[in-house]
């Protein structure tokens, strides 16, 4: 790798790299306590619904583009919306884990960060999944969108009353975008490669994804994007403990700055707007 895609030595020897062990086990245990905290949010259909109805309104309302127009571009042909469909089913989770893997490896400092921002925007999905239990489009008849999973494949979902593995009620907000989003931010953040904004393209993609695919509203990536901006802004960069020269006393200072941690300050201020 060259000098612009090269991490900057003085932040990788300044923060350590967390234990292996602890930082699988606490990804591990926050991915079940999501995954059950999603089935205590099962059985709202109602609610579900009637929510749904009051989000398809707001954006009409403020006049939202419709999702039927970029679930209308992606049926001009079969492998258009095939692609969508394997785009939603299969990218959301491994793009986010090599993500992890990958700054755990190389940016330790950055790792730490956007596993926190993850956690946090992740357990703020998970009280409004509880607290505001929405149908996805392809569940609203005057949203008069298919249900492409089920019709062209592949699908994630089964039949709504035998899927016992998702609560198909929380579509807000979306965690696909939410999480693709974090992705693209935290690789642009944490490389210096001038063609590091081309990540852009993994939430860009996703966006048309879960829209064109009826899954997700456009207020649901909206919202998401406001909850990664608020955890962006609230999260900091990790401090390392420095020895205070004479006294022998621990305290905190800032990692060393660099030009890398410059253009974040920049990246984040933008994003947390």
């Amino acid at each position: 790798m060259n000098a612009r895609t090269e991490p900057a030595r003085a932040e990788t020897d300044a923060i350590a790299r967390p234990p292996l062990v602890r930082e699988l086990l606490l990804v591990a245990g926050l991915f079940l306590v999501y995954k059950l905290g999603r089935q205590l949010a099962t059985g709202h259909t109602g609610e579900a619904f009637h929510n749904a109805d009051r989000v398809w309104d707001l954006e009409r309302t403020v006049h939202l583009p419709g999702e039927g127009s970029v679930q209308n571009l992606l049926l001009h042909g079969d492998t258009l919306i095939h692609i969508a469909n394997t785009y939603y089913a299969t990218v959301h989770f491994p793009a986010t884990a090599a993500f992890l893997i990958w700054l755990y490896l190389r940016r330790p400092a950055h790792y730490v960060r956007s596993r926190r921002v993850l956690a946090v925007v992740t357990a703020a999905a998970l009280v409004v999944h509880l607290t505001f239990p929405l149908a996805p489009p392809r569940m609203l008849a005057a949203a008069g969108l298919l249900d492409t999973g089920q019709v062209y494949g592949p699908s994630v979902y089964g039949s709504p009353e035998t899927d016992h593995l998702s609560n198909q009620f929380a579509a807000m907000p979306s965690l696909h975008f939410g999480w693709a989003l974090m992705v693209a931010i935290g690789l642009i953040v944490a490389t210096r490669s001038r063609r590091r904004w081309l990540w852009l393209l993994h939430p860009l993609v996703t966006l048309l994804a879960i829209v064109g695919t009826a899954n997700h509203y456009w207020l649901d990536a909206i919202v998401a994007t406001a909850m990664v901006g608020t955890a962006l802004a609230v999260v900091q960069l990790p401090q390392r403990t420095a020895t205070t020269a004479g006294h022998g006393a621990g305290r905190l200072v800032p990692a060393p700055r660099s030009e890398e941690s410059a253009d974040e300050e920049a990246v984040l201020v933008g994003a947390g707007r």
